[in-house]
């Protein structure tokens, strides 16, 4: 089976910037993408779990795209001018898929 190489693209960001984020992804023409929540971690600032969190807003989430990697400056520009002056972690990884259309 073919497959098609392509870029899986992490941004870790505050639950609160999620919709700005994904707002800013879809005016750079970044159709497709997923939204999770993370459930805990850690970091500089140490451990940290959502568990005993009164609001979402306190937690993280992890928006996850893959797209073709012509496509990967014009999505790092419209993270970059959210999470340079927030709480992010950007993840830029080579991935293969089967329907390459699709992205």
């Amino acid at each position: 089976m073919q497959t098609h190489k392509a870029k899986r693209v992490e941004i870790t960001i505050e639950a609160v910037m999620e919709q700005r984020l994904t707002a800013a992804l879809e005016r750079a023409e970044v159709t497709g993408f997923t939204v999770l929540p993370v459930m805990g971690g850690s970091g500089r600032s140490g451990r940290w779990s959502r568990e005993g969190q009164v609001t979402r807003a306190a937690g993280m989430v992890v928006v996850v795209c893959i797209i073709r990697p012509e496509r990967l400056d014009a999505l790092l520009e419209a993270a970059f001018g959210l999470l340079e002056r927030h709480i992010g972690v950007v993840c830029v990884t080579d991935c293969e898929v089967l329907r390459a259309n699709r992205f």
